[in-house]
């Protein structure tokens, strides 16, 4: 069994080094999903929707990673960037520059949405414009970082 684990994962290395079956098309495809649920983060954001703009840029910089991953080769399930995180991260890809950054985002993935994830009030309530000027940036730095690992694979 270990040698099986051990044998993917240098497979997956290989390829991650040596620019082996990128997937340009589905790269591109959750890549354009991303482009546009940010610019719909920004529109939130200047019409003072801050609860959806933080929402929609968890889901912005999910779908990078996403796009990156599958890209790779390698799935991608779940909805936590932090998670997904550590999914390059066992492939030799340092994305540690931006965990905090992934982990600012996580925070936004259910309570944005859901008047129960507070004791009370709505979460409309509880989201400013710092709060989703920092979400923008974060959502920025993680699909920059998707797009210009992406390229290395052109």
């Amino acid at each position: 069994m270990v040698d099986d684990l051990r044998f993917v994962e240098i497979l997956l290395t290989l390829q991650i080094h040596f620019n082996i079956m990128f997937d340009r098309d589905e790269f591109e495809r959750w890549m354009a999903q991303a482009s546009d649920t940010l610019k719909s983060a920004r529109q939130d954001y200047s019409i003072k929707s801050y609860n959806w703009c933080c929402f929609k840029a968890q889901q912005a910089a999910e779908y990078a990673v996403k796009a990156l991953l599958k890209g790779l080769g390698i799935s991608a399930y779940g909805h936590s960037i932090v998670k997904l995180f550590k999914d390059l991260e066992t492939y030799n890809l340092d994305v540690q520059n931006l965990t905090s950054c992934a982990r600012t985002l996580d925070r936004h993935y259910v309570p944005a949405r859901y008047p129960d994830a507070f004791t009370e009030g709505s979460p409309f309530e509880f989201y400013d414009d710092k709060t989703a000027h920092e979400a923008l940036g974060c959502a920025e730095k993680i699909c920059d970082f998707c797009i210009t690992m992406g390229k290395k694979y052109e």
